[in-house]
Order: structure tokens, then sequence, then C-alpha cells
């Protein structure tokens, strides 16, 4: 009878302090159990977001991934107006390359191939006129799902 009695004591604090760990991190973690996926929708298309926040995140972009899932996109949150310049450098999977300015595309590059070696001369991809951001999506995606110049843009869980 002790024995269930001392038992029953340790399991109850191993669930507190698994509670607590949990409350922790929710209160002074940046993580949250009911995290919403950011989302674009370009033409009715919507994408679950991958954010390139940080100068290395968006210097590095998609060429840590071997692929990327149809329904995922790269985005790039510049926070003001200019004519940012991309490249393949590193890239595994060709892809496309949306210029965006004030929720509106401005610029496709469409099935931008990545470099056959190291020794490839990169050529930079950049917008017709200045954008705010970016997005990378699957090659062939921006002429499949009738994507173009002037098509709005909308977001879910995410602020530009």
């Amino acid at each position: 009878m002790k024995y269930k009695n001392i038992l029953g004591i340790i399991f109850a604090l191993f669930i507190l302090v698994i509670i607590s760990l949990i409350f922790s991190k929710l209160f002074f973690g940046n993580i949250s159990l009911f995290h919403k996926i950011p989302k674009i929708a370009i033409n009715n298309n919507k994408f679950n977001l991958l954010v390139a926040k940080t100068g290395k995140e968006q210097e590095i972009g998609l060429s840590k991934y071997s692929a990327l899932p149809k329904d995922q996109a790269m985005i790039f949150p510049f926070g003001k107006e200019n004519y940012y310049g991309f490249w393949m450098k590193n890239m595994k999977f060709p892809i496309d390359i949306i210029f965006i300015r004030k929720g509106k595309v401005v610029t496709i590059y469409e099935n931008v191939k990545p470099p056959k070696s190291v020794n490839d001369t990169l050529p930079v991809y950049q917008p017709t006129q200045v954008s705010d951001t970016v997005v990378e999506i699957n090659a062939g995606l921006a002429k499949e799902q009738k994507i173009k110049t002037g098509d709005k843009i909308s977001y879910e869980n995410f602020s530009n």
C-alpha cells in the first residue's frame, strides 16, 4: 500500500514537471502549441511559407534544401523597396522567382535553373521595377497556377 502511494506521488510530480516545462516555453519561449503556419495566396493559390528574415537566411535561401514541397514557398520580406537581385548559388533544383511590390506581383522569372557546376557564371535576376518582397516556388508552378504580373497577394498568419 505504501509503495503504491509513493509511485502515485512520483507520477504526479512527473506530470507537474512536464506541465511546468510546457507552460514556461509557452510564456517565456518563442514557441506556441497553437503555432499557425504563415501562408501566402497568389491568384488564389496558397503556399505555406518558409520565412527568410535575417540577412544570413536571405543569403542562404533555398540552397540548403534539395527539394521543396509543391505547396511550400520561401518568402524574403525586405521591408523597403529596391531592385533586389537573386542568383542560384548552391541551388539544387529549379525555381520560379516572384518579385512583389505593395501586395502585387511585378516581375516573374520562370524555371530558373541551378548552376551545372560551381564554376558557372551566375546570372543575377532583378525585377523590372522596385520590389519589397520576393517569393520562390517550385519551377513551373507560376505557369501551371496562372500566376502573372499584376496578381494581388494576401497573407495568413504573416505580416510583411
